[in-house]
């Protein structure tokens, strides 16, 4: 295995306006992941490691994150609770992203590759859709990866669990909630199928 480089942690689809039908078991369960994901931010920040904000435009091809933002902080309810816990700051970097993964379409593999990364630590909304996805598309781009169990959501428990396992056994990520991993250390190696 390769020296590690780098890592940077990834939030998915964090910054939200829950306006797709019945987001009320998700807004509930995403609330308690920001929670978690803002502390491990914080910890991030102050080691210095990379926070990448990789967002669904929402079909919105005219809008920048920025403006997202400030709509989810206007909404009220989770929208704004959680774009208030993880409110990008101006060291933070940002893409938007068209589809499930935040590799696809979007410039996310450069802007890795210039930071001199090989570590993900992915976070966000939805466990078993959008995380994964990435959280795939990064191991097959051959990064380590760590999604911390606490620092995502789905919209249930049990498919939270079911990504997670899945993730863990296929992609061989580590899965350790954010309080018992550590953010300078290297997850065990995933590299080779």
């Amino acid at each position: 295995m390769k020296k590690r480089g780098k890592r940077a942690l990834l939030l998915v689809d964090f910054i939200n306006l829950f306006d797709f039908p019945k987001p009320q078991k998700l807004e509930r369960r995403a609330l308690g992941a920001a929670r978690h994901a803002a502390a491990l931010k914080a910890r991030a920040m102050k080691a210095r490691i990379p926070c990448i904000y990789a967002n669904d435009n929402f079909g919105r091809w005219h809008s920048e994150f920025p403006a997202l933002v400030d709509e989810c902080l206007a909404k009220g309810g989770a929208s704004a609770a959680i774009a208030q816990l993880l409110r990008p700051t101006p060291r933070d970097l940002a893409v938007l992203k068209p589809r499930h993964s935040a590799f696809y379409g979007t410039p996310l593999e450069f802007l890795l590759e210039e930071l001199k990364v090989d570590s993900l630590i992915v976070t966000g909304l939805s466990t078993d859709i959008c995380v994964f996805a990435t959280a795939e598309d990064a191991y097959v781009r051959q990064f380590e990866v760590w999604v911390p169990a606490d620092c995502s959501a789905a919209d249930t428990l049990a498919h939270e669990r079911q990504a997670l396992g899945l993730m863990e056994r296929t992609i061989k990520a580590d899965i350790r909630p954010a309080s018992k991993g550590s953010i300078s250390s290297s997850p065990p190696g995933n590299r080779s199928g």
